[in-house]
Formats: C-alpha cells, structure tokens, sequence
C-alpha cells in the first residue's frame, strides 16, 4: 500500500490550531522533540491554561518562558536542563514518579489527555509510522490521547519494535527534513575514568546491562569490550552503546526476555546512534511500562543496573533527582531497574558517583542529606555504591557497617569529618573506630 502522505501535509500551525484553552498536552522528549511544533504552540497568544506533560525535552523550552505562565504550564514527569530554572521559580512543575508508572497516568485517565504532540518517521507501506528514537511513554499517550498531531521527518529513524502509530491515527501533520537533536559526550574525566575502572571489576561475562546516559556510563561501557556475551535490556543507551556492540562483546544469547535482541525504551545520542538503531530489527523499542516492570527486568540473568546519585547519606539513602529543594533530573528509571536487579540471578544493583561536588569542596557521601533532598533509591534497596575510591556492597549491613563502609569510600580530605558526624549520630551510641 502506497500512501501520498506528503500531499497531506499542512503548516506547523495549521497542526497546532487543535489546541484549545485548558487542554492537556503530551510533549514528544529527548532527541524527538518536535520542535517545529512547540515554536508554532508558542508563537500563538490566544491560549490559556494549556498544560503541557513530558519527560526531559531538547533544546529551547519556550513554554516555559516567565512571560508565558498564564498561556502554558509544563509538567514535567523527568526534568531536563531546559526546565530546571522555570522550575525553581515555580513556572513549571515537577511530579516524582518512577519511569514504569508513566504510561499508567495516560492509559488510567489520571491525566487525560486531549492531544499527544510527537515527532515520528514517515509511514511505511503498511501505514504505519514509528515514534522513532523514543518510545517511553509517547506510545501510551498516542494510543490514548483524543487526538494525535505529529512531525513527520524523514531523518527521524524507523525503529523497530512495539513502537509503531498508524498513519491513519494523526489528524494533523507538518512534513520536514531536518536532522534531530543531538547529545554530544564530553570528554571523559579522570574521576569517571576510575569510576569506571571500579565498576567493570563487578561486571561478569553474560550480564545484561543497563545504564543511562552520562560520563560514567559512557566511563563503564569504554571498559567493558573486552568482555563477552553481555545482554542489553535498559530504558535508555547512548552512542558509546554502539562501540560495544561493534567490539563483539554483547551477543544478547543469555537473556531470557528479548533473546538475541537489544530491549530499551529511548535512545539519545548522535546521528550515529540514529543510524545504528534506523531499520535494525537487532534493536527493540518498547514503552517503558514494559522495560522498567521490575518483573520482566529480574526474568533476565545477571542483570547489572548502573544509575548514578547527585548525594548519599551514611545509612544508604539515594538522592538523585535533587540538589536540596532544586529538582535537577527525576526518579526515572532508577529504582525499577535498582530493585529488577537486585532480584535477578546473580544480579548486581549499583549506584555509582564521584565522591565530591562542587570542584572537590563538597563531599557526595554526607552522614544527613540536604534539607528538601528527594530519597529516589531507600536504604533498604541500595546495594552496591562506587566512587573513585572503591565499591562496597550495603546489603545486609548494619547502620553501623554502612557507615564505615561509605566512608571508607569517601573522598581522603572528608573522611575525618565524616566520622566525627557519624559518632554524634543518634542511632550510633557506640563510637566508630579511629581507623
């Protein structure tokens, strides 16, 4: 079947002449934003009340800016840099949730969707089109939102996968041919760098992997070549992924869910990346109330989940969607994957981060978190945490032993004060050795 879909195509605002005052709005995130749509969203003043629902989105939030609070309020379910100063000022919105549950607000009618805004490929001769470099929650809002207007791009990748939306499904589209938006690595520090030599000491032959974006998983997967038949089942991956793949370490025979395939849920990188995911039936993108279902997650074998923490305190509480009261990221998919891991076969759940802040004046590893700090992972599902300075695995331990473990691990230059803190501590009545 041959579909004319570019005689059909209409204006960016012709497209967003479908929003109306008081609608509620899905917003396409990460590499996908459909940026042609948002500037004709934005470029209209007759609006109030729109609220508009999304995960981290790329490159300029003009929703958001401070002139714009009456017309527009962004919600954000993961927060990106663009959203973070609106945030803070209390122009946008924050809702903590985990990754696995987002799909849920849509298809429950939690949040009732009036129109999903998304960025997809062109149709295939089966008229379906793919919602391309992100899946994640933009399937749930498709299939439930009362209409669907998109982007159809000709350089967004056809993916595979349960990821597809009917051609027939889009009431309104703007035709283009403009590359996405990247995320460009930076290059690795010398803290990631031994990070990361760390972490590959507990990734074993045969493990399936997830990680997010950011130097320190590009800081483990740099390391991790040399290893053979690792899986791929994550919410996310970015170029540094490819590397790994193309070194021959992952073979993905060992999985039980998605055998012989690469499982996530979105993807964000360089056109690289988009060009290793476009038409590769080896990859599968699904929404990511199925990647992150800790019940799936723990069904494969040695499941290594490497998420990252802006803060611990000494007991083993995780913080990593806040600096203080400032929202910086989000839950996503950290405890789903956390806590899938800790029940796989020979599974290892790590949290992995520098041991100091603020060009080395801050230490990470505090005996209380910082007032507003949100607890993403509890103490009761933290296992492993890595620094720079060694790994150690909490589970099981004792207050007491967590402490001694954490600080051990600590930057040199804190660990004297963290001891002192640590001995004045109300569920320490005991003092720690000097050592």
């Amino acid at each position: 079947m041959s579909i004319d879909w570019k005689a059909q195509a209409v204006s960016a605002t012709d497209v967003m002449s479908v929003v109306r005052s008081g609608t509620n709005l899905f917003l396409h995130g990460a590499c996908a934003t459909p940026t042609p749509l948002i500037d004709a969203l934005c470029a209209r003043h007759d609006l109030s009340g729109v609220r508009l629902y999304h995960l981290h989105t790329a490159g300029p939030a003009p929703f958001a800016a401070s002139d714009r609070g009456q017309e527009f309020r962004s919600v954000s379910l993961f927060t990106g840099a663009p959203l973070r100063h609106a945030i803070a000022e209390d122009r946008a919105d924050f809702v903590p949730i985990f990754l696995s549950d987002i799909p849920g607000l849509f298809v429950s009618d939690v949040v009732p969707l009036d129109v999903a805004v998304v960025q997809v490929s062109p149709p295939d001769a089966h008229g379906m089109c793919s919602l391309g470099t992100s899946c994640d929650a933009a399937k749930a809002a498709t299939d439930t939102a009362r209409l669907v207007v998109a982007e159809i791009n000709e350089q967004m990748p056809r993916t595979h996968g349960n990821n597809v939306l009917p051609f027939e499904r889009i009431h309104a589209f703007v035709a283009t041919d403009r590359p996405l938006l990247e995320h460009q690595a930076k290059p690795e520090s010398a803290i990631e760098a031994a990070i990361g030599e760390r972490v590959v000491e507990l990734v074993e032959d045969g493990s399936t992997l997830q990680m997010g974006i950011g130097g320190i998983p590009d800081a483990v997967l740099t390391r991790l070549h040399h290893r053979r038949d690792l899986g791929i089942h994550t919410e996310m991956f970015s170029d540094r992924m490819v590397d790994l793949v193309e070194s021959g370490a992952v073979s993905n025979r060992f999985k039980t869910v998605g055998l012989g395939r690469i499982v996530t849920s979105f993807v964000s990188g360089t056109r690289r990346l988009f060009d290793f995911v476009h038409d590769n039936p080896l990859v599968a993108f699904h929404p990511c109330d199925w990647t992150n279902d800790t019940s799936i997650i723990r069904k494969n074998p040695k499941v290594v989940a490497i998420n990252s923490a802006l803060q611990i305190d000494l007991s083993g509480q995780v913080c990593a969607d806040s600096i203080g009261h400032r929202i910086y990221s989000g839950i996503g998919g950290q405890m789903d994957f956390i806590r899938g891991a800790a029940l796989s076969r020979g599974g290892k759940p790590i949290i992995a981060l520098p041991s100091t802040a603020a060009g080395g004046k801050l230490s990470r590893l505090v005996v209380q978190l910082s007032p507003g700090a949100g607890v993403v992972t509890t103490r009761g599902h933290v296992h492993w945490v890595v620094t720079e300075y060694g790994a150690v695995n909490l589970h099981g331990k004792s207050l007491r032993e967590r402490g001694e473990a954490l600080i051990s691990i600590a930057h040199p230059d804190f660990r004297a004060e963290l001891r002192r803190e640590l001995n004045q501590a109300r569920f320490f009545p005991a003092k720690l050795s000097a050592a």
